[in-house]
């Protein structure tokens, strides 16, 4: 089968559920990703022809991209902050707004000594691609990354092990106080980070079927009644395992930035901003310990 041909199915039959850019843009990580074709080949060699086999595959993404499977978990990868990570229906797919998150902290230690250490530690690591990009970023780092989901932990040994980093994985949940004991309290962090659950069970109604319907809603949604209490439990542990003028970063819902700044500001943070993504939406926020 032509490879032109081909394209065009995938939008006669996808263009009215994602439009035409999104199409394009699925089709080529496709033939990137199962043919290992840049994706200008398909200008230079408009001819280009596929096998019955490779045909089959495309059908199947294309039945997939149909019942809004996300294109990442179809193809089983996707990249983060110039890095490759695999992900599966047990990990939520790393989001720009995430990779802005990393770039904050990068940014503001990459000028600092070689010689000077830092001791980082992601909550809710997810894939691993906050710890993992981090460590890969900053030399001399020792990084821990916490998650109560086993599954999340086993996808992101093998992100570590694919992007050639040391993580200190941790298996534990961060609402249960007993977690505090798997770390030792005589050595302090410099940095925690975390993107926890956020997203109330009553903003459901705005997410569209590919995140609903399939990614982890462990990693994304928390009750109505109780939205922050995740940041709560992640302020009140870096108040007590940050070093003196350690940072905290979170990302964070964008319809409660002023309440979970608060949180900072009530547990003597200092240096508290709340931070615009790219889209102008309050997503980061950041504080001190004094």
């Amino acid at each position: 089968m032509l490879l032109k041909d081909l394209q065009n199915i995938f939008h006669i039959e996808l263009d009215a559920i994602y439009g035409k850019n999104e199409v394009d843009s699925f089709f080529f990580l496709c033939i990137e990703h199962y043919l290992d074709l840049p994706r200008f080949q398909l200008t230079l060699q408009p001819e280009f022809t596929i096998s019955k086999s490779e045909t089959n595959t495309f059908f199947k993404v294309l039945e997939d991209l149909k019942q809004q499977k996300p294109i990442q978990y179809i193809l089983g990868e996707t990249e983060f902050y110039g890095l490759p990570f695999i992900v599966n229906k047990n990990v939520l797919i790393p989001r720009p707004e995430t990779e802005e998150l990393v770039d904050l902290i990068i940014k503001r230690h990459s000028e600092r000594s070689k010689e000077s250490q830092l001791k980082i530690l992601d909550v809710g690591t997810g894939s691993g691609c906050i710890a993992i990009t981090l460590a890969k970023n900053l030399t001399n780092t020792q990084v821990y990354a916490l998650d109560v989901s086993k599954q999340a932990i086993e996808v992101a040994k093998e992100n570590a092990k694919w992007n050639n980093v040391i993580i200190t994985f941790i298996e534990t949940d961060i609402l249960n106080e007993s977690c505090h004991s798997v770390f030792d309290t005589e050595s302090k962090f410099d940095i925690i980070v975390s993107n926890p659950p956020y997203v109330r069970e009553l903003e459901k109604r705005e997410m569209k079927p590919n995140v609903l319907d399939n990614e982890p809603h462990l990693a994304l949604f928390v009750e109505d009644e109780n939205p922050l209490l995740f940041y709560k439990t992640i302020t009140d542990f870096a108040a007590d395992n940050l070093e003196l003028k350690g940072e905290l970063y979170f990302e964070i819902n964008q319809y409660l930035g002023d309440e979970t700044k608060q949180l900072l500001l009530d547990a003597n943070f200092t240096d508290v901003e709340l931070l615009k993504d790219l889209n102008g939406s309050n997503r980061m926020l950041k504080g001190t310990k004094k």
